[in-house]
């Protein structure tokens, strides 16, 4: 079977553009794993890990949102963010948790800014902790 093509486009640039065999991401209401074959989908990315396989290499990305697409084992990714996971710092990620949970949180807009910057920091230092 033809190994899937991976596509990771930020609105700043293409971040990852190569051949993989299978790759994973974190989607708004749980996980996805995707091999070549899949049925042609749509998803809503949600904040966490993506991993792609080539070989016996994984590479780990952070993802922050968006939307993937499959069709024709093309995985097109199109995210808010996605950094490589070696470059994410846990102690930063941790300093931005506890910077976020500190934010006051008076009224309903504000509970949901906060509780944003939580998952997303949260979902960087898990990352961050994997690699």
């Amino acid at each position: 079977m033809a190994d899937l093509r991976c596509i990771v486009v930020t609105p700043e640039t293409t971040a990852y553009d190569e051949p993989a065999q299978f790759v994973a991401l974190t989607l708004y209401d749980g996980e996805i794993g995707i091999a070549p074959g899949r049925t042609p989908m749509i998803g809503r990315l949600g904040f966490g890990e993506m991993r792609i396989r080539q070989g016996d290499e994984t590479i780990r990305y952070y993802i922050e949102g968006g939307f993937v697409e499959v069709l024709d084992n093309v995985v097109s990714v199109l995210t808010n963010r996605a950094i490589v996971a070696a470059n994410l710092d846990a102690e930063i990620a941790r300093e931005q948790l506890r910077t976020a949970m500190a934010r006051p949180a008076h009224t309903p807009e504000l509970m949901g800014i906060r509780d944003r910057a939580v998952a997303l920091s949260r979902a960087q230092l898990w990352v961050a902790r994997r690699t």
